[in-house]
């Protein structure tokens, strides 16, 4: 077995236990009878672990819920150089098959969810920024037909695996992988074929865990793709004014919590902003936000309803299941 948290804060073991529960994970919280050594203090931390096979999705599962910072470190496992590093998923109910390295980041909630939120007719081009190994930009592909896709991604054996993954799903006539930087210079985007104005859609999941507020995984992949630098978000977003044309529109997923870092950020570029909240739990104070915004416009904010990913007893909700697993799109996705 692994471990996966280890706290001394019951509320936070029960909210654990549930979402494990939920997600029929089975799991022990071991040293929960220290408390008669300690004299009941709660001192000594209770730690939550799961079978091995069980590891990398209850992590996700956690991620999912905003407690990545409660999360155990991980060994960093060596740079994949082969087929056997890679795991094969499943997701959308099947629709999309994803290879992803078995350790670093992994495919979640946010990709799927920021693909739903994306509003994109035939026709339309979209450059999906910091890709990985394709997952929302591909998302966005099997949801609408003839939407034209370009995954930009800095790290080159991602950008193979979302290569590999554009053609094992039959989507190589309107999707490609390159490699790229998004704050490159404007000649390396001009090489690549994406020029100023080029793009409908712009859409991202940037890094986005500060370094100085939230622990950081101790693996260097899963790291780089988590934490934000200094100034790493209003480079995206400029870098997504620059890309797209004149009525072009942005879609990004955030911490919840640094919804006034987006809105900073997107002053002065863009505007008819929408936002919708994400709780992990209905009752809970929301995870994520996604965020709409067109570029030059000055329409007023839109704040709206939240989606519940789960129920009060823990279990998926409709709504996010039919986002989820039916590959259905948010009302953000509404052009």
């Amino acid at each position: 077995m692994q471990e996966l948290v280890r706290t001394n804060n019951a509320v936070l073991i029960t909210a654990i236990e549930a979402l494990l529960k939920s997600a029929d994970i089975p799991h022990m919280v071991l040293d929960q009878h220290m408390s008669v050594l300690e004299g009941s203090l709660g001192m000594l931390p209770r730690r939550i672990v799961v079978d091995d096979g069980d590891w990398a999705t209850a992590r996700q599962l956690l991620e999912d819920a905003g407690l990545a910072h409660e999360l155990r470190p991980s060994s960093a496992g060596p740079t994949p150089d082969s087929q056997s590093d890679l795991t094969d998923d499943a997701v959308l109910g099947g629709r999309l098959r994803l290879k992803q390295r078995k350790r670093g980041h992994r495919v979640g909630h946010d990709a799927i969810l920021l693909a739903a939120a994306t509003a994109a007719r035939p026709g339309d081009r979209a450059v999906e920024f910091g890709a990985g190994v394709g997952a929302a930009g591909l998302a966005l592909a099997v949801r609408v037909p003839e939407v034209d896709v370009t995954l930009l991604e800095l790290d080159p054996e991602l950008a193979d695996i979302a290569a590999e993954n554009v053609v094992r799903n039959g989507l190589e006539q309107r999707v490609r992988a390159v490699t790229l930087d998004v704050t490159a210079p404007a000649d390396e985007f001009a090489a690549r074929g994406i020029g100023p104005g080029s793009a409908d859609r712009v859409l991202m999941n940037p890094p986005f865990n500060d370094p100085a507020r939230q622990n950081v995984s101790p693996d260097p992949v899963r790291r780089a793709a988590h934490t934000a630098g200094d100034g790493l978000l209003a480079a995206w977003v400029a870098g997504a004014s620059w890309v797209l044309h004149s009525a072009g529109a942005l879609t990004l997923i955030w911490r919840a919590d640094g919804l006034a870092d987006v809105l900073a950020a997107l002053d002065g570029r863009f505007g008819d902003i929408a936002v919708l909240p994400v709780h992990g739990r209905a009752g809970l104070p929301a995870i994520r936000v996604l965020v709409r915004a067109r570029k030059g416009s000055r329409a007023p904010l839109a704040l709206l309803p939240g989606l519940m990913l789960n129920d009060e007893e823990g279990t998926p909700t409709a709504e996010a299941e039919a986002v989820l697993r039916g590959a259905g799109a948010l009302p953000l996705a509404s052009d």
